[in-house]
């Protein structure tokens, strides 16, 4: 883990993996082989900070691209049940206002994709 160019250092490198996978801060620790007030103080200091923020946006972010891949599954498994005759009747409503509910939140998201894009546009035109 680096932070504008600079390393952290094999043991705090150690820490944010550990951070990341385990429970808690003091779990963390004694996987390290540190003490928790060490590893507190380390998470005080600005550039340790930024690389474990940084880590947890990595990680994050593969959460939220393995969502995206489950997502046709997932509306598939909705339309199914929507239109399913064998369903009963409360299942078939709750899928169709969740795939309704969704899809108006598509659309309010490419609009304000548009109006920023927009703004930008605009904002890049005025300097």
């Amino acid at each position: 883990m680096t932070r504008r160019g600079q390393k952290l250092g094999r043991k705090k490198d150690a820490a944010i993996l550990a951070l990341l996978s385990q429970r808690n801060v003091e779990e963390a620790a004694r996987t390290v082989g540190v003490g928790g007030r060490t590893l507190y103080r380390w998470m005080n200091e600005p550039d340790f900070d930024a690389a474990y923020r940084a880590a947890r946006r990595a990680a994050f972010s593969q959460s939220t691209a393995r969502l995206q891949q489950m997502s046709t599954a997932a509306v598939s498994t909705l339309g199914k049940i929507m239109v399913d005759p064998n369903a009963p009747a409360a299942s078939r409503v709750r899928a169709a206002e969740s795939v309704l509910d969704h899809a108006a939140k598509a659309i309010e998201i490419e609009d304000v994709e548009a109006r920023v894009s927009e703004l930008e546009r605009a904002t890049e035109q005025s300097k």
